[in-house]
């Protein structure tokens, strides 16, 4: 089963589908706590050698399912927006060399 249409059926069984507004909130809330969880990890970047964690997979997995819902919210296919993004980093690459955030 197609990892949106998943997240579909699950919204639906739990009657917790809500507006893209609140969805996209949800998102920026959760990249939050991805960030808060690697601060911890890496002791506020102290510590170089760190190993991903129970907590920061499940965060990520918490990142992941806004995103998804987000997306369903606008009838989005992810991979067909990905495949157009990944078309305008060779591009800029191809044009401009590898930017350093990439």
């Amino acid at each position: 089963m197609q990892i949106q249409e998943r997240i579909k059926n699950f919204e639906e069984k739990h009657k917790i589908k809500t507006t893209p507004e609140f969805r996209c909130l949800d998102l920026i809330s959760e990249a939050g706590e991805v960030a808060k969880e690697i601060l911890k990890m890496t002791k506020y970047g102290k510590e170089k050698n760190f190993l991903a964690n129970e907590s920061i997979e499940m965060e990520i997995g918490d990142l992941l399912f806004s995103l998804l819902c987000l997306a369903n919210n606008f009838n989005i296919d992810l991979e067909k927006a990905l495949d157009k993004s990944l078309k305008g980093y060779e591009k800029r690459i191809a044009e401009k060399g590898t930017p350093a955030h990439i």
